[in-house]
C-alpha cells in the first residue's frame, strides 16, 4: 500500500469539514492522501486544492480531477487560503515500526507525534487569510502539548469533532486567530 486509505481520521476529517466549509472558502487540503476528502467538499465551496508529500497520493488525487500539488506543508504556497485540512502524522512509531516507506511518512508524526504538527502550526501563519481557520486532527496521545504550541503562536481553538477508538481519542479541531 502506497496511499494512505481511507480511515477512521479521515471520515473524522471530513465531517469537521463538512459541517465548517463555506461557499466562499478557497480550501487547502494538506496530506490529502487518496482526495478522498478533497473531493467529497469540493463542490461546497469556491475552490479545493489537495497537495500531499507522496508522489503516489498526488497522482491519486489528480485521478479524481482534483487541482493538486506535490509539496512538504506549506511553505510551497504563496496564496492564501480561507480553510486549510490537515490529517497530519500524529503517531509516534517505534523503531521496529519503521519501515522507511511513504505509509510510514502517512502516519509517523516524530517525537509525541508532534514534530509535523509542529511545522504546521509554524508555517500556517503563511498561508491563511486574515480571518481563515484550519481543521487539525490529532490523537489523545498529542496532548496537553499540542494545545500549548497553539496557544504559543497566539492561535485560538475548539473541538469539532471527536471520536473514540480502542486504543486513543481523535480529535478534529478548528484552529483560528481571535478577531474583535
Amino acid at each position: 500500500m502506497e496511499v494512505y486509505p481511507i480511515a477512521e481520521d479521515t471520515e473524522l476529517l471530513l465531517d469537521a469539514s463538512l459541517k465548517e466549509v463555506k461557499k466562499k472558502d478557497i480550501v487547502l487540503e494538506l496530506g490529502c492522501g487518496s482526495g478522498y476528502v478533497a473531493k467529497k467538499i469540493s463542490e461546497k465551496c469556491r475552490l479545493v486544492v489537495a497537495s500531499d508529500i507522496n508522489p503516489y497520493a498526488v497522482k491519486k488525487a489528480k485521478e479524481l480531477g482534483l487541482n493538486v500539488v506535490r509539496a512538504d506543508l506549506l511553505r510551497a504556497f504563496k496564496r492564501k487560503f480561507s480553510l486549510v485540512l490537515f490529517n497530519p502524522p500524529y503517531l509516534e512509531l517505534e523503531e521496529f515500526e519503521k519501515r522507511g516507506d511513504w505509509m510510514e511518512k502517512a502516519i509517523d508524526g516524530g517525537k509525541k507525534g508532534l514534530e509535523i504538527i509542529k511545522r504546521f502550526i509554524d508555517e500556517l501563519d503563511g498561508v491563511l487569510t486574515e480571518e481563515g481557520r484550519a481543521i487539525l486532527v490529532h490523537s489523545s496521545f498529542n496532548l496537553p502539548e499540542i494545545y500549548d504550541l497553539l496557544e504559543g503562536k497566539g492561535y485560538k481553538f475548539e473541538l469539532l469533532e471527536e471520536k473514540k477508538l480502542f486504543f486513543e481519542k481523535l480529535y478534529a479541531i478548528k484552529i483560528f486567530r481571535h478577531y474583535e
